[in-house]
């Protein structure tokens, strides 16, 4: 029978880059808990109109991405493509914006677009995202890139840049974007543009293709149009990353692919994946909870692709994490000698230390071979003889030395070795 392959654009992690994978995503989610960003768990899919309504319409993630379907009960359901609407539904649902602000949380998971695949572009990708919740204060806006900038650095990543902007907000918004549509509609745009630029001027602004590029370089920017509140907030952001020592470079013409980014926008941009440059960004996002149904307080995250940046690890030649299955590997040469293994690499596990071992009754050789192809730094080796003996061969798999040592004090042993 012919095999099964799994689905277009979605990539497998197995060892023994899964090890790197998880690595890289646990620097993401570590430098957010070192900030104090609680964890948060949500759900795969949600109600369609969550992300209509939090997202937009005129994105290309609404208009053209979402995997959408209706469930059993005739409900339009859709695998969520973001996470920053899926946390705001969870904090009004829940009440968390009724206590203590910020509300300050932490998300890593998977995540769905229907997109062309192509090289770090997945139909289904991995996220580390943060989200913190009722302040406007421009210092929070500075610790959110810098927990993002932290996570990357934790990595090992020195090729990238942070890209910044403020695209305003309701006060001086709405004159920009008449302005922008204004300037828009004497370009000799195709219909499809056109239509994008009646439902969002700024979504034009991020049109990749050249013809159109050429066509916008003396577009009105916002960062030129803002009025003194978001102006001021902008400046106080950027004072306090230069007070973190966080490097960054203003770009006027971002533009992020969602709606509800409001002020301070951001991206980390990494030039050695090509064409799919970005690691991951966000921005504040002031009016999505009312929006949304819950009160009108503000907000700031980002969301952090973990298939980016192992992919921007690769293209520095960073080794990330460790390959190694295990750190000791067991050998027992008979029945005996493998049931007694078998417990001592229980005491090993208990006491914190990765343990794989030989089954199946190889031979020495073939056994040791699988212990060198594991990783292991530590080769227990375990024979009738040794068994009479009440010890066992500690072998260092680095400098080949050995040692017979007592089946008491083996634990300590191999633990003072790893050390």
């Amino acid at each position: 029978m012919a095999h099964i392959e799994g689905p277009k654009g979605v990539p497998d992690y197995y060892p023994p880059v899964s090890r790197r994978f998880d690595a890289v995503r646990g620097h993401l989610v570590g430098a957010a808990d070192r900030a104090g960003y609680g964890l948060i768990e949500l759900p795969m899919f949600e109600s369609t109109e969550l992300f209509t309504r939090g997202v937009g319409e005129s994105t290309d993630v609404v208009s053209k991405e979402m995997y959408t379907f209706t469930d059993r009960g005739d409900r339009s359901i859709t695998l969520r493509p973001e996470g920053t609407a899926g946390v705001m539904r969870a904090v009004i649902e829940h009440g968390m914006d009724r206590g203590a602000l910020p509300v300050k949380l932490v998300y890593s998971g998977e995540f769905f677009r229907a997109e062309r695949p192509q090289a770090g572009r997945y139909r289904q990708f991995h996220q580390v995202g943060i989200e913190a919740i009722g302040s406007d204060d421009p210092a929070l806006d500075a610790e959110v890139i810098a927990v993002g900038h932290e996570g990357f650095s934790a990595i090992g990543l020195t090729g990238y840049r942070i890209e910044l902007t403020s695209l305003g907000d309701a006060a001086c918004r709405p004159a920009y974007r008449e302005l922008l549509q204004s300037f828009l509609d004497g370009l000799p745009l195709d219909e499809p543009t056109r239509e994008r630029a009646r439902l969002n001027p700024l979504r034009v602004l991020d049109d990749k293709r050249p013809q159109v590029q050429e066509l916008l370089t003396d577009a009105p920017l916002m960062i030129d149009h803002l009025c003194a509140d978001c102006a001021a907030h902008f400046a106080q952001v950027r004072t306090v990353l230069d007070a973190l020592g966080v490097p960054y470079v203003l770009n006027p013409r971002m533009v992020r692919g969602l709606d509800y980014y409001t002020r301070t926008t951001f991206e980390y941009v990494h030039p050695g994946l090509g064409a799919q440059s970005g690691m991951g960004g966000g921005g504040r996002y002031d009016g999505l909870m009312a929006e949304l149904g819950g009160q009108a307080l503000s907000g700031i995250g980002y969301g952090l692709g973990v298939d980016r940046a192992l992919l921007a690890a690769d293209a520095e030649g960073l080794e990330v994490g460790t390959t190694a299955r295990c750190e000791v590997y067991g050998v027992p040469m008979g029945e005996a000698a493998s049931l007694e293994l078998a417990v001592l690499a229980g005491k090993l596990r208990a006491a914190g230390v990765r343990v794989d071992r030989s089954y199946g009754g190889r031979g020495l050789k073939a056994a040791m071979k699988s212990a060198d192809s594991s990783g292991a730094r530590v080769a227990l080796i375990l024979g009738d003889r040794d068994l009479a003996e009440g010890a066992v061969v500690v072998r260092d798999l680095v400098s080949g030395e050995q040692r017979s040592v007592p089946l008491a004090e083996s634990v300590d042993a191999v633990r003072e070795l790893l050390a």
